[in-house]
Protein backbone atom coordinates (compact mmCIF):
# COMPACT_ATOMS: atom_id res chain seq x y z
CA UNK A 1 0.00 0.00 0.00
CA UNK A 2 1.26 3.48 -0.72
CA UNK A 3 2.33 5.21 2.47
CA UNK A 4 2.50 8.92 3.14
CA UNK A 5 5.97 9.11 1.67
CA UNK A 6 4.70 7.85 -1.67
CA UNK A 7 1.61 10.06 -1.62
CA UNK A 8 3.54 13.28 -1.12
CA UNK A 9 6.68 12.38 -3.10
CA UNK A 10 7.53 15.09 -5.68
CA UNK A 11 10.96 13.81 -6.74
CA UNK A 12 9.80 13.50 -10.36
CA UNK A 13 7.92 16.83 -10.44
CA UNK A 14 9.01 18.99 -13.36
CA UNK A 15 6.33 21.67 -13.32
CA UNK A 16 3.20 22.74 -11.46
CA UNK A 17 1.26 25.40 -13.34
CA UNK A 18 -1.88 27.21 -12.17
CA UNK A 19 -3.60 28.07 -15.44
CA UNK A 20 -7.11 29.27 -14.59
CA UNK A 21 -8.49 30.76 -11.38
CA UNK A 22 -11.55 28.89 -10.16
CA UNK A 23 -13.63 32.07 -10.34
CA UNK A 24 -12.89 32.64 -14.03
CA UNK A 25 -13.79 29.35 -15.66
CA UNK A 26 -15.20 30.35 -19.01
CA UNK A 27 -18.46 28.97 -20.29
CA UNK A 28 -20.00 28.25 -16.88
CA UNK A 29 -23.05 30.00 -15.51
CA UNK A 30 -22.40 31.26 -11.98
CA UNK A 31 -25.26 31.06 -9.53
CA UNK A 32 -25.98 33.73 -6.98
CA UNK A 33 -26.18 31.22 -4.15
CA UNK A 34 -24.80 27.73 -3.81
CA UNK A 35 -27.38 24.96 -3.21
CA UNK A 36 -27.05 23.07 0.05
CA UNK A 37 -26.24 19.82 -1.74
CA UNK A 38 -23.56 21.36 -3.97
CA UNK A 39 -19.87 20.87 -3.28
CA UNK A 40 -16.56 21.65 -4.91
CA UNK A 41 -15.44 18.83 -7.23
CA UNK A 42 -11.86 18.22 -8.33
CA UNK A 43 -11.60 16.30 -11.60
CA UNK A 44 -8.19 14.61 -11.74
CA UNK A 45 -6.99 13.36 -15.11
CA UNK A 46 -3.70 11.42 -15.32
CA UNK A 47 -2.34 11.50 -18.86
CA UNK A 48 0.56 9.58 -20.44
CA UNK A 49 1.01 10.35 -24.16
CA UNK A 50 -2.68 11.17 -24.61
CA UNK A 51 -2.52 13.94 -27.22
CA UNK A 52 -5.08 12.13 -29.41
CA UNK A 53 -7.71 11.74 -26.67
CA UNK A 54 -7.12 14.35 -23.97
CA UNK A 55 -8.56 17.29 -25.93
CA UNK A 56 -11.97 15.67 -26.30
CA UNK A 57 -11.92 14.57 -22.65
CA UNK A 58 -11.21 18.11 -21.47
CA UNK A 59 -13.85 19.56 -23.81
CA UNK A 60 -16.45 17.23 -22.28
CA UNK A 61 -15.45 18.24 -18.74
CA UNK A 62 -15.45 21.95 -19.53
CA UNK A 63 -18.96 21.69 -21.02
CA UNK A 64 -20.42 20.45 -17.73
CA UNK A 65 -23.51 22.28 -16.53
CA UNK A 66 -22.27 22.13 -12.93
CA UNK A 67 -20.26 25.27 -12.07
CA UNK A 68 -18.35 24.28 -8.93
CA UNK A 69 -15.38 22.27 -10.16
CA UNK A 70 -11.73 22.39 -11.10
CA UNK A 71 -9.72 20.30 -13.57
CA UNK A 72 -6.26 18.97 -12.71
CA UNK A 73 -4.25 17.27 -15.46
CA UNK A 74 -1.18 15.29 -14.39
CA UNK A 75 0.98 14.62 -17.45
CA UNK A 76 3.36 11.80 -16.54
CA UNK A 77 6.29 10.64 -18.64
CA UNK A 78 4.91 12.22 -21.83
CA UNK A 79 6.93 12.43 -25.03
CA UNK A 80 4.16 13.87 -27.20
CA UNK A 81 1.97 17.01 -27.15
CA UNK A 82 -0.12 16.06 -24.12
CA UNK A 83 0.96 19.09 -22.10
CA UNK A 84 0.26 21.44 -25.02
CA UNK A 85 -3.26 20.02 -25.33
CA UNK A 86 -3.87 20.53 -21.60
CA UNK A 87 -2.71 24.14 -21.45
CA UNK A 88 -5.65 26.59 -21.33
CA UNK A 89 -8.09 23.70 -20.85
CA UNK A 90 -7.53 22.93 -17.18
CA UNK A 91 -7.06 24.81 -13.90
CA UNK A 92 -3.84 23.07 -12.91
CA UNK A 93 -1.28 21.27 -15.05
CA UNK A 94 1.29 19.06 -13.35
CA UNK A 95 4.19 17.66 -15.36
CA UNK A 96 6.05 14.58 -14.09
CA UNK A 97 9.20 13.27 -15.73
CA UNK A 98 8.33 9.61 -15.17
CA UNK A 99 5.34 7.50 -16.18
CA UNK A 100 3.28 6.41 -13.20
CA UNK A 101 -0.50 6.19 -12.95
CA UNK A 102 -0.68 5.83 -9.17
CA UNK A 103 1.84 8.61 -8.57
CA UNK A 104 -0.04 10.92 -10.96
CA UNK A 105 -3.40 10.29 -9.33
CA UNK A 106 -2.07 10.64 -5.79
CA UNK A 107 -0.33 13.92 -6.55
CA UNK A 108 -3.44 15.24 -8.27
CA UNK A 109 -5.49 14.39 -5.19
CA UNK A 110 -2.98 16.06 -2.89
CA UNK A 111 -3.24 19.29 -4.91
CA UNK A 112 -7.04 19.13 -5.22
CA UNK A 113 -9.04 21.95 -3.67
CA UNK A 114 -12.37 20.15 -3.80
CA UNK A 115 -14.01 18.01 -1.15
CA UNK A 116 -15.12 15.49 -3.77
CA UNK A 117 -12.62 13.80 -6.10
CA UNK A 118 -13.46 12.46 -9.54
CA UNK A 119 -10.66 10.42 -11.10
CA UNK A 120 -11.23 10.45 -14.85
CA UNK A 121 -9.32 8.46 -17.47
CA UNK A 122 -7.83 10.61 -20.23
CA UNK A 123 -9.78 8.71 -22.92
CA UNK A 124 -13.18 8.95 -21.23
CA UNK A 125 -15.93 11.48 -22.05
CA UNK A 126 -18.40 12.60 -19.38
CA UNK A 127 -22.03 13.27 -20.24
CA UNK A 128 -22.84 17.01 -19.92
CA UNK A 129 -24.75 16.53 -16.67
CA UNK A 130 -22.35 14.05 -15.08
CA UNK A 131 -20.81 16.32 -12.43
CA UNK A 132 -24.19 17.72 -11.38
CA UNK A 133 -25.53 14.17 -10.97
CA UNK A 134 -22.45 13.16 -8.98
CA UNK A 135 -22.71 16.22 -6.71
CA UNK A 136 -26.41 15.60 -6.11
CA UNK A 137 -26.44 11.81 -5.77
CA UNK A 138 -23.06 10.99 -4.20
CA UNK A 139 -23.98 11.80 -0.60
CA UNK A 140 -21.91 11.60 2.58
CA UNK A 141 -22.91 8.00 3.43
CA UNK A 142 -21.25 6.99 0.15
CA UNK A 143 -17.51 6.36 0.28
CA UNK A 144 -16.67 5.42 -3.31
CA UNK A 145 -18.47 4.89 -6.56
CA UNK A 146 -18.60 5.07 -10.32
CA UNK A 147 -21.05 5.99 -13.06
CA UNK A 148 -22.50 4.08 -15.98
CA UNK A 149 -19.92 3.14 -18.62
CA UNK A 150 -20.46 3.10 -22.38
CA UNK A 151 -18.12 1.98 -25.19
CA UNK A 152 -17.16 4.41 -27.93
CA UNK A 153 -18.05 1.86 -30.62
CA UNK A 154 -21.26 0.16 -31.70
CA UNK A 155 -19.75 -3.33 -31.85
CA UNK A 156 -22.03 -5.85 -30.18
CA UNK A 157 -19.17 -7.43 -28.23
CA UNK A 158 -18.13 -4.08 -26.77
CA UNK A 159 -21.68 -3.17 -25.82
CA UNK A 160 -22.10 -6.58 -24.19
CA UNK A 161 -18.94 -6.10 -22.14
CA UNK A 162 -20.22 -2.81 -20.75
CA UNK A 163 -23.68 -4.22 -20.13
CA UNK A 164 -22.06 -6.86 -17.93
CA UNK A 165 -19.82 -4.31 -16.20
CA UNK A 166 -22.74 -1.99 -15.46
CA UNK A 167 -24.85 -4.88 -14.21
CA UNK A 168 -22.09 -5.98 -11.80
CA UNK A 169 -21.56 -2.43 -10.57
CA UNK A 170 -25.25 -1.58 -10.24
CA UNK A 171 -25.96 -4.56 -7.99
CA UNK A 172 -22.59 -4.35 -6.17
CA UNK A 173 -21.67 -7.84 -7.30
CA UNK A 174 -18.33 -6.27 -8.17
CA UNK A 175 -17.41 -2.83 -6.83
CA UNK A 176 -15.50 -1.55 -9.85
CA UNK A 177 -15.15 1.44 -12.11
CA UNK A 178 -15.72 2.34 -15.76
CA UNK A 179 -13.19 5.08 -16.40
CA UNK A 180 -14.48 7.12 -13.43
CA UNK A 181 -13.88 6.79 -9.69
CA UNK A 182 -15.70 9.09 -7.24
CA UNK A 183 -14.70 9.51 -3.60
CA UNK A 184 -14.35 12.05 -0.80
CA UNK A 185 -10.89 13.59 -0.51
CA UNK A 186 -10.82 13.12 3.26
CA UNK A 187 -11.34 9.37 2.91
CA UNK A 188 -8.90 9.10 0.01
CA UNK A 189 -6.10 10.68 2.05
CA UNK A 190 -6.96 8.46 5.02
CA UNK A 191 -6.29 5.37 2.89
CA UNK A 192 -2.98 6.93 1.63
CA UNK A 193 -4.37 6.81 -1.91
CA UNK A 194 -3.54 4.50 -4.76
CA UNK A 195 -0.94 1.81 -4.20
CA UNK A 196 1.81 3.18 -6.41
CA UNK A 197 3.41 -0.27 -6.79
CA UNK A 198 0.26 -1.65 -8.45
CA UNK A 199 -0.12 -1.24 -12.21
CA UNK A 200 -3.02 -3.71 -12.59
CA UNK A 201 -6.27 -3.86 -10.57
CA UNK A 202 -5.17 -0.69 -8.77
CA UNK A 203 -8.73 0.66 -8.99
CA UNK A 204 -10.22 -2.39 -7.29
CA UNK A 205 -7.59 -2.20 -4.56
CA UNK A 206 -8.41 1.43 -3.80
CA UNK A 207 -12.17 0.85 -3.91
CA UNK A 208 -11.85 -2.05 -1.47
CA UNK A 209 -10.00 0.15 1.02
CA UNK A 210 -12.36 3.10 0.60
CA UNK A 211 -15.37 0.91 1.36
CA UNK A 212 -14.27 0.94 5.00
CA UNK A 213 -15.69 4.46 5.22
CA UNK A 214 -19.13 3.82 3.74
CA UNK A 215 -21.01 2.20 0.91
CA UNK A 216 -20.19 1.78 -2.75
CA UNK A 217 -22.52 3.75 -5.04
CA UNK A 218 -23.25 3.14 -8.72
CA UNK A 219 -24.75 6.19 -10.44
CA UNK A 220 -26.70 4.96 -13.42
CA UNK A 221 -28.42 8.30 -14.06
CA UNK A 222 -25.43 9.57 -16.04
CA UNK A 223 -22.67 8.01 -18.12
CA UNK A 224 -19.11 8.17 -19.37
CA UNK A 225 -18.04 6.98 -22.82
CA UNK A 226 -14.71 5.15 -22.79
CA UNK A 227 -12.31 4.32 -25.62
CA UNK A 228 -12.20 0.65 -26.58
CA UNK A 229 -8.71 0.96 -28.07
CA UNK A 230 -7.23 -1.73 -25.83
CA UNK A 231 -9.89 -4.21 -26.92
CA UNK A 232 -9.43 -3.22 -30.56
CA UNK A 233 -5.64 -3.55 -30.51
CA UNK A 234 -5.25 -6.69 -28.40
CA UNK A 235 -8.51 -8.34 -29.43
CA UNK A 236 -11.71 -8.51 -27.41
CA UNK A 237 -11.33 -12.15 -26.41
CA UNK A 238 -7.70 -11.74 -25.32
CA UNK A 239 -8.49 -8.64 -23.27
CA UNK A 240 -11.45 -10.21 -21.49
CA UNK A 241 -9.32 -13.27 -20.75
CA UNK A 242 -6.59 -11.01 -19.30
CA UNK A 243 -9.06 -9.21 -17.02
CA UNK A 244 -10.45 -12.55 -15.81
CA UNK A 245 -6.98 -14.03 -15.22
CA UNK A 246 -5.83 -11.02 -13.22
CA UNK A 247 -9.03 -11.09 -11.19
CA UNK A 248 -8.40 -14.75 -10.28
CA UNK A 249 -4.73 -14.11 -9.54
CA UNK A 250 -5.61 -11.23 -7.21
CA UNK A 251 -7.03 -13.73 -4.71
CA UNK A 252 -3.84 -15.80 -4.49
CA UNK A 253 -0.83 -13.73 -5.56
CA UNK A 254 0.67 -10.29 -5.22
CA UNK A 255 0.08 -8.39 -8.46
CA UNK A 256 2.77 -5.79 -7.81
CA UNK A 257 5.21 -5.82 -10.69
CA UNK A 258 2.66 -6.89 -13.29
CA UNK A 259 1.86 -4.39 -16.06
CA UNK A 260 -0.59 -3.86 -18.89
CA UNK A 261 0.83 -3.44 -22.36
CA UNK A 262 0.86 0.22 -23.40
CA UNK A 263 -1.65 0.97 -26.15
CA UNK A 264 -0.45 4.46 -27.08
Amino acid sequence: MAGKKGLFNRDALQALIDLKPLTKKSGHRRKSSKPGWACMISVIIPAHNEEDYLGLTLDAVNRQNYPYFEVIVVANGCTDRTTAVAVDNCNRLVVLSNKGLGVARNLGAKLARGDLLVFLDADTLLDPGALETIAHKFTRPCSVGTIKGCPDTDRLAHRAIYWVKNFLHRWSIHSGSSGVIVCWKKNFLATHGFDEALQVRENSDLIRRLKRFGRYRYLGQTAATTSMRRYQRAGTGSTVYLWFKLWCQSFFTDLRGKNYDTVR
